[in-house]
């Protein structure tokens, strides 16, 4: 499958809730390949009243767990679980961390993330997020997925 994911369906993928959730909307996916996505940053994202005030300027980390997110989306669309259970992805490791761009209100991010392995259930994906064509930070994440009983 492949295709445009909305945030109601993202709210059910993902454990995550305001002030934390950092995925919007999916664009496009492939299972098992790659997932494009967006994050709309706005003044109203409550790290800019403390990031900085009077120049305020995403936090690369929130960056970082934007992409881990938009990890944790392909895994969930990529996998069945069993009946009663879902999946919960935790971040494992980082490396190769690269920041290059400042990102501001009014800005939205184009995540991109790849996958790069897996085995069992552990996941490696690339991740990049750009604001238009430029790339505002990388990284190379690696997920554990745990099943687990489903409260839903």
């Amino acid at each position: 499958m492949s295709g445009y994911v909305d945030i109601n369906k993202i709210l059910d993928l993902l454990p995550h809730r305001y002030p934390f959730i950092l995925v919007d909307r999916v664009l496009d996916y492939k299972e098992f390949d790659f997932l494009t996505a967006t994050k709309n940053v706005t003044m109203n994202e409550p790290f800019f009243t403390g990031h900085f005030p009077g120049n305020p300027i995403m936090p690369g980390v929130l960056m970082l767990e934007s992409l881990a997110q938009a990890s944790a989306i392909l895994s969930n669309l990529s996998r069945t679980a069993q009946e009663g259970y879902e999946f919960l992805y935790f971040f494992a490791g980082i490396d190769n961390a690269k920041f290059k761009q400042i990102v501001t209100p009014g800005d939205q991010l184009r995540l991109e993330v790849k996958l790069i392995g897996r085995k069992r259930d552990f996941w490696r994906l690339h991740g990049e997020a750009y604001v238009g064509d430029k790339l505002a930070c990388s990284a190379d994440l690696m997920s554990a997925a745990k099943e687990v009983k489903s409260d839903k």
